[in-house]
């Protein structure tokens, strides 16, 4: 009997544990392996490269070409918004991985690692539409309004005669803060990015003109923190393998009726 209950435990013990091994084989093989995450920062009131769409989710020229270049590297992307005067603290402390939304390099070329420039702008004026400055010179003793920590306020720095010219210039948070400023008569005129500009007149129909004269040319990069060669030169070359298939082309003309993109070109 002793020699019945030894064996019939040895028995249970030996299928206790093929049950156990067997489920966690299972277990492992239903479990995939996680994906490497790519965090994009943004300047989520940034039209049309990052903004907030009307349904609450981020979109955006720039969000469609990192969320294609995410899925070419086979990573899992995370769309982080951000403050733009934080974005420096948000790459150093690891928070994003780039900064990817219209993202200056000129004046900024040894701050960060960037990859190729994938298209070009302009720092422009604009006035409301029955405004009589028709011209630079015209803003002589006026308001002129402008993000803070932006392209378009390196270019007026830049540009000593025409910041001198001015009555004052006044700082908001976002480009459309100055736009707001500009319909209430706070300022006169607003300098930002011609591609956010104008996309913003043809979109909302809103009763602004663009001045002929630009502030300064600039081109648009990723910026990644310094020494990040590694995840720089991937992202770049997944860019310069859409601008080869078409992929580029397809995501710009989305969003501006023709292929605006000089990367790969």
């Amino acid at each position: 009997m002793r020699r019945y209950v030894i064996l019939s435990f040895m028995v249970m013990m030996a299928l206790s544990l093929f049950t156990g091994c067997g489920n966690n084989n299972d277990s492992s093989g239903n479990s995939a392996p996680e994906k490497a995450t790519f965090t994009v920062g943004f300047d989520k009131e940034f039209p049309p490269m990052g903004f907030v769409a009307e349904d609450g989710s981020y979109t955006g020229f720039d969000l469609d070409l990192a969320k294609e270049v995410a899925t070419r590297l086979g990573l899992e992307l995370k769309l982080q918004p951000i403050d733009w005067n934080a974005k420096n603290m948000e790459l150093d402390s690891g928070n994003i991985d780039c900064v990817w939304n219209g993202f200056t390099i000129n004046g900024r070329e040894r701050e960060y690692e960037w990859t190729k420039p994938y298209m070009n702008n302009n720092q422009i004026v604009v006035v409301l539409a029955d405004s009589n400055v028709t011209k630079l010179s015209d803003l002589a003793g006026k308001i002129v309004g402008v993000q803070d920590d932006s392209s378009a306020l390196t270019a007026i720095d830049g540009n000593a005669e025409f910041k001198n010219s001015l009555k004052s210039l006044v700082k908001t948070p976002t480009n459309l803060n100055a736009l707001m400023e500009l319909e209430s008569g706070a300022v006169d005129a607003v300098v930002m990015d011609e591609i956010v500009a104008r996309y913003t007149i043809e979109k909302k129909g809103a009763n602004y003109k663009v001045l002929d004269e630009s502030i300064g040319a600039e081109e648009f990069g990723v910026g990644f923190k310094l020494g990040n060669k590694e995840l720089r030169d991937k992202v770049e070359a997944a860019l310069i393998e859409m601008a080869k298939d078409g992929k580029l082309a397809e995501i710009s003309d989305s969003w501006f009726g023709k292929d605006i993109t000089t990367i790969g070109k």
